[in-house]
């Protein structure tokens, strides 16, 4: 790949193939109710919204493919596999009455996707919204301004489309930090050129050196900068990427990262059930087809937490771990897996009239391998 310069690299013609074929794949968005499933390729919606957008005054600077699909199309065995397409539409919003163009606008370009015969003077904006629309997602604020709107598709693959005009931190590791600049391929789309592999392609890494966040993605290596600006799902990307082999680019501040977005997780998510609502939408979101995977996954997550969690109270560290602990639970159970006994605990709950007069609680003992039985259960004394 030829330098542009440390930020930026041209795609070789095998990359822009792969690019291609994501962007020409035909993409199922599937309706609630009696609304049809639209069979769309993100390239036409991409173009659709880009021009309406443009048609009704919102500057739009450019637009990029982004996250594990544009890992995907630069290192395609990389050891994650991407879910969602995730579409960065660059946009100036002024002001919030921007955010209801860009509504408008996408809902728009769904209602002009439905099949000939249907009436389409008839159905709001907000059918279509309701019909159509997995997220929505709004942001304004001093240091980020940028709203989200998440196409449904049932196998987890959705269409996410964001517009940005400014957002604060764009990436949380090296590995994700990559963003592939898609107009010159919009434009030969647009004018039916055959040749899109003659085209000059962009990528750029957020995380500001390209080569080093390559090298990072083809080695499977855990870097970042800043640490302390990721949010609290971090930590859930970070236990992710260690699942799939993933492993620190540097031993002596891998520590220090650990302790930077556990602490930031129990600053965004303090209470346990919010803790909890969230493990469990990144397990539906990330792990669809790797049911298998769930369990290492939260065992990997407790043993972080449980090894770097330095911010919490002796019962409140433990009411996490004990949840997330549950968790793992309940999906050998509803898998009928069974773990490695050399590590096993088993968790038993007082029974009603046991906690009449306390507070209800967890009690943990630890069983040897010859009485761990051959399924999972709860057991209550």
């Amino acid at each position: 790949m030829a330098s542009c310069n440390k930020r930026f690299h041209s795609l070789n013609a095998e990359q822009v193939e792969v690019l291609h074929q994501v962007l020409s794949e035909v993409v199922p968005i599937h309706g609630r109710g009696n609304f049809p499933t639209l069979e769309l390729r993100p390239r036409d919606i991409i173009i659709a919204v880009r021009a309406r957008l443009q048609k009704q005054g919102i500057t739009v600077r450019d637009v990029r493919l982004n996250g594990s699909t544009a890992s995907h199309v630069l290192v395609r065995d990389n050891g994650t596999s991407y879910k969602d397409l995730d579409i960065i539409f660059g946009v100036e919003l002024p002001s919030q009455e921007e955010f209801q163009v860009i509504k408008e606008s996408v809902l728009g370009c769904l209602l002009d996707c439905l099949p000939a015969g249907v009436n389409r003077e008839r159905i709001s904006s907000a059918t279509m919204k309701e019909a159509y629309v997995q997220k929505m997602v709004k942001v304004f604020n001093e240091q980020d301004r940028w709203s989200l709107i998440s196409l449904s598709n049932n196998s987890g693959k959705n269409l996410e489309l964001k517009f940005v005009s400014a957002l604060r931190r764009q990436f949380e590791f090296s590995v994700d930090s990559f963003q592939i600049i898609l107009d010159r391929l919009l434009e030969s789309y647009m004018q039916q050129e055959s040749q899109h592999k003659n085209n000059t392609v962009l990528a750029e890494s957020m995380y500001g050196d390209f080569e080093a966040a390559m090298d990072h993605l083809r080695y499977r290596l855990i870097a970042t900068r800043n640490p302390e600006e990721i949010r609290g799902g971090g930590l859930l990307k970070y236990s992710n990427l260690l699942v799939r082999d993933y492993r620190p680019a540097s031993e002596t501040q891998i520590k220090s990262l650990e302790r930077y977005m556990c602490s930031r997780f129990f600053i965004d998510f303090p209470d346990v059930q919010e803790q909890q609502r969230k493990i469990l939408s990144y397990l539906k979101n990330h792990f669809i087809g790797e049911e298998r995977s769930k369990y290492q996954y939260l065992m990997t997550l407790r043993r972080v937490v449980d090894d770097s969690t330095v911010c919490l109270m002796g019962h409140e560290r433990r009411q996490t771990l004990n949840m997330i602990t549950v968790l793992a639970l309940k999906v050998l159970g509803e898998q009928n897996i069974i773990p490695n006994t050399d590590h096993v605990t088993c968790f038993y709950q007082p029974a009603p009239y046991l906690a009449e007069h306390s507070a209800p609680y967890l009690c943990l003992i630890t069983l040897p391998c010859s009485l761990f039985c051959n399924h999972v259960g709860y057991f209550t004394i």
